[in-house]
C-alpha cells in the first residue's frame, strides 16, 4: 500500500503565494509520475502539474507562468508552488502518484483565494 500525505493549503488573497506538499510512504517502486489535480463543487476534478522521474513537466494552460512542480525522487515528495493566486484557483487540491499499474491519491488539501 502506498499513501500520500498532503499539507500546506490554506487560505491566502489574491495575488498571494502558497506551497503545497506531498509526501509519499509505504511500498514504492518506481513512481513513474507525480502530480496535483483540483476539483471544485460539481466539476470534474482536472490536472494541475504533473513531473515525471525524469523531471518533464506539464502545466494546464491555466496555470503556466504561476504554478511551479517539483520533485525530490529519492525522498518521494512533490510541492507545487502557487504564485499570483486568482479566486478561481480556490479548490480542493490533490496530490496523485501513479506507480503503474496503480493510481495513488491523497486526502486533498484546500486553496482559498479571496478577492
Amino acid at each position: 500500500q502506498v499513501q500520500l500525505v498532503e499539507s500546506g493549503g490554506g487560505l491566502v488573497q489574491a495575488g498571494g503565494s502558497l506551497r503545497l506538499s506531498c509526501a509519499a510512504a509505504g511500498s514504492i517502486f518506481n513512481i513513474a509520475i507525480m502530480g496535483w489535480y483540483r476539483q471544485v463543487p460539481g466539476k470534474q476534478r482536472e490536472l494541475v502539474a504533473s513531473i515525471t522521474s525524469g523531471g518533464s513537466t506539464n502545466y494546464a494552460d491555466s496555470v503556466k507562468g504561476r504554478f511551479t512542480i517539483s520533485r525530490d525522487n529519492a525522498q518521494n515528495t512533490v510541492a507545487l508552488q502557487l504564485n499570483s493566486l486568482k479566486p478561481e484557483d480556490t479548490a480542493l487540491y490533490y496530490c496523485n502518484a501513479l506507480m503503474p499499474p496503480r493510481n495513488y491519491w491523497g486526502q486533498g488539501t484546500q486553496v482559498t483565494v479571496s478577492s
